[in-house]
């Protein structure tokens, strides 16, 4: 009886051990951080702004400060998500770097109030400790497109 015991407690420990999937393992590995997008995006458009600043040097001085926001909140972004800060894209070819300041401030605050969208969304959906960081990025968006009137 003591054997029967034995080979039972023996024979469960094995078959939990082996049932347990403590040696197969196959967890999926986490997915992009959903910040990571803005990280990008803050980036393109401080490259856009710069690009538009050194197309229209009559309006750097409106400009480059915008550019070191959106610098700053990639700068904050890259952090939280624990990332190195990538490099800053080149500006593309749909970038508004346009001949005429009127056509440029305009496509700039097209690119603003799309951004302003995308945070105000991601920060609706962030948990606690990301909102009021992605909350300010939204209000400094929305403030961006105003002084870009």
């Amino acid at each position: 009886m003591l054997r029967a015991g034995a080979v039972l407690v023996l024979g469960g420990a094995t078959a939990a051990l082996t049932g347990c999937d403590l040696f197969d393992r196959d967890d999926p590995a986490p997915g992009p951080d959903p910040l990571a997008p803005l990280v990008d995006e803050s980036l393109r458009l401080a490259a856009g702004l710069r690009a538009a600043a050194g197309a229209h040097p009559a309006l750097a001085d409106r400009l480059t400060p915008i550019a070191e926001s959106h610098q700053a909140h990639a700068a904050e972004l890259a952090r939280v998500i624990g990332t190195p800060l990538p490099s800053a894209p080149a500006p593309t070819p749909s970038d508004p770097a346009a001949a005429d300041p009127d056509a440029a401030l305009a496509g700039l605050r097209e690119a603003e109030r799309a951004a302003r969208e995308t945070a105000t969304k991601a920060c609706a959906a962030a948990p606690a400790e990301r909102a009021a960081l992605l909350g300010s990025i939204a209000a400094a968006r929305a403030t961006h497109v105003e002084a870009l009137k």
